[in-house]
């Protein structure tokens, strides 16, 4: 009878051997501290940290480090934390999708060029989510997420506000002469009240459900809030579970499976998701080797209730969907309508039908039954014609009903410089039935595509009651955003789409039942008009000039072609 030899850990490939190499390694890491047996072949864990001072949602994350060390001693592993790019939303310009794939590279990279046999993704602010755990699909090591956490509720003047959400409102009512700047300005501190992200709906809570949601992270993680101790507890609990999931050899590929990315997408339409969340999970999916297209988005959430009443499509925060119950409660109630896969694995090596086994709801005004949901249809739709031929979204549970059927002549914005310039002529040619149509604010156009997508309306109409018109672009617009917004037209302006061809007055019919996105002009004119379209001039140079030539369009997900796919875990050759 033989015995098979246990396969050599991947970091042993750095520590475990008697070579120069090795030598220098293990002695150079002896610097820091670490005894012998640190090298005996026990799981080295790394936790790739997103902290920065620039990035306030993150904050907090030398904590959660510190308690994920915890976990990884506990369970008999070795810790190294090690530092990527970290993208904050808030701060970064033109915008920090500009710098997901680019984050995405770094992470791959840190991972496949370090001796590490499992690693911890610390992911909050928007794009550090899915900048990380793409990095992370394409070398496929054990891995799982641990979340920041929202932020506490905003109250401003004894009313709950919704970071995000509330900034859109208050600002359109300084411009409609209903709230002064100094209330505006007041406002400020009122939103942001602790470390943490968004306590709204957008797109990081959502992107943290869709961890959750895709079985990479320990149950619960979507929800807690950043302060909360038991954030920490999670963080500590999921420093455990990583060494047991470098023992069972369990990598990304395991769980994210085609079954996960179809309870992210149910899941996503069932909590009032962020539009972003269908860019970010194409990508990961992409990374991974997993089909997913626009089609699978409408197909699969179409029909979904959104049953989370938070803002923007609701009135509650991410405070009150914790103590309700959070993600498992949903999942739960998906699971009891057939509308999830509950044999799906996740990290803990549990299925999701086991993990949520147990859910509870305490509040049902804010995770409400599937049979009294806040919108019956609350999932992304996903819109085509010749004006998006390769796809559009909205989120209908943000929008105005009566507009999501609506025909009328548009305003034309070429690009977010010639919007700001025209938006405040009260001169402007605008009505309540006019579409608004921002152009080259797409991946190209931007570049980056921008959370720009929302534009405000002209004061003029806001000074008439008007609040919301129907608005299309190539552009993105931030989850805590609400409104009749049709985002991520495809193939967008500066890429030749026909959003490039739109003129001042042509007629523009959304119809969101049928799924329809039409721009009523003669083939014959669409093709005089491209005789004497022009492409936008190529970035001068740097990163900005490979990403202009390699992203691809937001049907797939925005990332660099030579991104695409899963590269492995193979121990790159000897540095000495």
């Amino acid at each position: 009878m033989t015995t098979e030899s246990p396969k050599k850990r991947r970091s042993q490939h750095w520590f475990g051997g008697t070579s120069k190499d090795n030598f220098i390694h293990r002695s150079w890491m002896k610097s820091e501290g670490l005894p012998d047996d640190s090298f005996d072949g026990r799981p080295v864990i790394g936790i790739c940290n997103t902290w920065s001072e620039l990035t306030p949602c993150n904050q907090h994350f030398r904590q959660i480090a510190e308690r994920v060390k915890h976990g990884v001693l506990q369970a008999g592993g070795i810790a190294v934390e090690f530092p990527v790019s970290s993208l904050g939303e808030t701060l970064m310009r033109p915008t920090a999708m500009l710098y997901r794939n680019l984050a995405s590279m770094d992470v791959e990279e840190a991972i496949r060029a370090h001796p590490l046999d499992g690693v911890v993704l610390l992911a909050g602010c928007d794009k550090t989510t899915p900048a990380t755990l793409m990095g992370a699909a394409s070398v496929d090591l054990p891995t799982l997420v641990v979340s920041g956490g929202a932020m506490l509720n905003g109250n401003y003047r004894g009313e709950p506000i919704g970071s995000g959400t509330h900034v859109w409102k208050f600002s359109e009512a300084v411009n409609a002469g209903k709230m002064t700047l100094p209330q505006f300005m007041q406002a400020e501190s009122c939103m942001s009240r602790s470390a943490g992200v968004c306590m709204t709906m957008g797109t990081a809570s959502t992107m943290a459900s869709m961890v959750e949601a895709l079985g990479v992270s320990l149950p619960t993680n979507a929800a807690i809030p950043a302060v909360d101790s038991r954030r920490l507890e999670l963080a500590q609990r999921s420093g455990r579970m990583i060494v047991d999931m470098v023992e069972r050899d369990m990598r990304l590929s395991h769980v994210l499976t085609r079954e996960a990315f179809e309870n992210a997408i149910r899941v996503c339409g069932a909590i009032g998701g962020s539009t972003n969340a269908v860019i970010h999970l194409i990508a990961i999916a992409g990374r991974m080797g997993v089909p997913l297209s626009l089609d699978d988005w409408d197909r699969l959430g179409r029909d979904i209730p959104t049953i989370v009443n938070l803002m923007p499509s609701g009135e509650y925060l991410m405070e009150d969907f914790y103590y309700a119950g959070g993600l498992p409660v949903v999942m739960k109630r998906l699971l009891e309508a057939g509308l999830l896969h509950g044999d799906a694995i996740t990290v803990n090596n549990r299925t999701q039908a086991q993990n949520i086994e147990h859910a509870e709801c305490f509040n049902d005004k804010v995770i409400r039954p599937l049979d009294k949901p806040l919108v019956e249809q609350g999932g992304l739709a996903v819109l085509r014609g010749n004006l998006a031929p390769q796809g559009a979204v909205i989120k209908p549970s943000a929008a105005t009903a009566r507009l999501l059927q609506h025909r009328g002549k548009a305003v034309v914005f070429e690009n977010i410089e010639h919007y700001k310039e025209r938006i405040m002529d009260p001169d402007l040619d605008i009505d309540a039935n006019s579409v608004m149509v921002l152009k080259n604010c797409g991946p190209k156009g931007y570049p980056g595509m921008a959370e720009v997508g929302n534009m405000g309306l002209p004061p003029k109409l806001l000074q008439q009651g008007i609040t919301d018109m129907v608005r299309i672009s190539d552009a993105r617009m931030s989850g805590t955003a609400f409104g009749t917004v049709v985002l991520h037209v495809a193939p967008e302006a500066a890429a030749g789409g026909p959003l490039a061809l739109v003129q001042d007055g042509d007629e523009i019919e959304l119809d969101v039942a049928g799924r329809g996105l039409h721009l009523h002009v003669s083939d014959a004119e669409l093709a005089r008009r491209r005789l004497a379209w022009v492409a936008p001039p190529e970035p001068a140079s740097g990163y900005v000039r490979l990403y202009h030539r390699h992203v691809l369009q937001a049907d797939q997900g925005a990332d660099l072609d030579f991104l695409v796919g899963c590269r492995g875990d193979a121990v790159p050759r000897d540095s000495h």
